[in-house]
């Protein structure tokens, strides 16, 4: 009797350690990357900041100087989940991570990726190149290779911060994708959006203890040169990421102070 309650309890101990090994997901693991072709299958989205909303909010400041330290390949993937990924599939429809005037999704994002710029956590980096987000799949896929921050750069006025930071998001817009069901009125709807977009890349990149900065001074038809831009997405965005030279610190007690005060 004792023996068969004492090998159901080791059994039972055995099926939940079990399941939580399997769940556990360890914190250098890259969730999966692979390289086919030219395709870079970034590592699936999770949960891996303990800063709440209120927090990301609070610390929230456009960064312009930046460690000389390449970011990983993990912070790039949720950057880009939070921007234009998917976050829940209904009847087919794919809902991603930002919100869309009727779903129509006018938005493509490239990544240019300076040399040494994402690290892999093996040793490696991600080639440099500029590379084209696919929310559907969650991969980059290369456009072309080369270290392009330079010519970005100029392209965005030669404002030190593009060149220096090892990652920029370049945001582009198909206005056809909105304007086709809200006519004149869409052209609105599609600057509401990048500015949601915008917000979810500040707010993941304080989270994961990076900096951004939104730019929207450049040369239209440079920097789509620079990307390769199709010849209907017009870049709207740009945004540097990197990790702070110094970072930001904020607290709510801070804050609470300052209200005080300017309530009196």
């Amino acid at each position: 009797m004792r023996l068969g309650f004492a090998l159901s309890f080791l059994v039972t101990v055995l099926i939940v350690v079990y399941v939580l090994f399997s769940l556990y997901v360890p914190q250098g693991d890259l969730g999966g990357v692979e390289v086919v072709g030219g395709e870079l299958l970034l590592p699936l989205p999770r949960k891996v900041s303990f800063i709440t909303v209120e927090e990301a909010i609070l610390l929230r400041k456009s960064v312009r100087e930046w460690r000389d330290s390449p970011i990983t390949i993990e912070q790039l993937s949720m950057i880009l989940w939070a921007s234009q990924g998917v976050v829940e599939e209904v009847d087919g429809w794919l809902r991603r991570a930002a919100p869309s005037a009727g779903a129509t999704y006018p938005l493509e994002i490239y990544v240019v990726v300076g040399e040494g710029g994402v690290s892999l956590g093996n040793g490696g980096y991600v080639e440099a190149g500029v590379y084209k987000y696919d929310y559907r799949r969650h991969s980059l896929r290369l456009v072309k290779s080369g270290d392009f921050r330079s010519d970005l750069w100029q392209a965005t006025l030669r404002q030190d911060w593009v060149r220096e930071a090892p990652v920029s998001l370049v945001i582009c817009a198909v206005y056809e994708r909105t304007t086709w069901r809200y006519g004149e009125r869409g052209v609105r709807y599609v600057h509401i959006e990048v500015g949601h977009v915008g917000q979810n890349v500040y707010l993941m990149s304080t989270a994961l203890g990076l900096g951004t900065v939104a730019i929207g001074a450049f040369h239209d038809d440079e920097v789509a040169r620079v990307v390769n831009a199709r010849r209907d997405e017009r870049p709207l965005y740009v945004f540097p990421v990197g990790v702070p030279l110094r970072p930001h610190k904020a607290d709510f007690r801070e804050l609470q102070d300052l209200y005080s005060g300017l309530r009196r």
